[in-house]
């Protein structure tokens, strides 16, 4: 039998998880407190629309809170959460395929709200008006190039690069081997790559 890992995080999660079965609604509040944004920004990456965020984040916690019995403490609880997010998401898009004035609000982009193109816009020491030009041109085309890639490859490379988690990690997010999730990051950073790569290939030529 599989013994449960042991850092002191999962230990207090695990301990709030006890405490809600045991009748304590408050402890699955702070678990919902501790982890909301962390899965909201996870589901603005996969829907690409912040109307439908937080349906889809109070979803994906009744779903947890309805499932909480069935976790055993043998995987980081923000893991077992986390593939919670992604199924529900998965499960408002496949419903609104059917829908297309809803997929077209689905499919569009917010930059605004995006986190890499928060990243990409950050001050910079020698920042001048056409280096933050550049930065959001480069942002877009990033931003774009990851709304263009396949739903499985979006999902692994937002989970590696945006949410920090660890290829084992994505691995039981994604309910897949190991293999595949080196395999669709790959394959993301490469797509990504080939979009941006003229841009700073053209940008390098400029004088600013």
């Amino acid at each position: 039998m599989m013994q449960p890992q042991r850092n002191a995080g999962n230990d207090s999660d695990l301990l709030l998880v006890e405490h809600t079965l045991a009748g304590d609604k408050h402890a699955f509040e702070l678990l919902v407190i501790k982890y909301q944004s962390r899965i909201q920004r996870l589901i603005r990456r996969m829907v690409r629309d912040v109307d439908l965020v937080d349906d889809i984040a109070q979803e994906t916690f009744i779903r947890a809170y309805r499932a909480l019995h069935q976790y055993r403490g043998d995987a980081q609880f923000y893991t077992w959460l986390y593939r919670i997010a992604v199924n529900t998401s998965k499960k408002f898009l496949l419903e609104f395929k059917h829908d297309p004035l809803a997929m077209q609000a689905v499919s569009r982009g917010n930059d605004e709200e995006d986190e890499t193109s928060a990243r990409l816009n950050e001050p910079i020491s020698d920042e001048t008006p056409e280096s933050v030009l550049a930065a959001k041109e480069i942002a877009g085309v990033v931003n774009a190039a990851m709304a263009a890639l396949p739903d499985d490859l979006r999902q692994a490379v937002t989970l590696r690069e945006i949410e920090g988690l660890s290829y084992e990690e994505i691995a039981a997010v994604m309910d897949c081997p190991i293999g595949t999730v080196r395999s669709r990051i790959f394959r993301a950073r490469e797509a990504i790559s080939a979009k941006v790569k003229p841009l700073l290939e053209h940008q390098s030529g400029k004088r600013w």
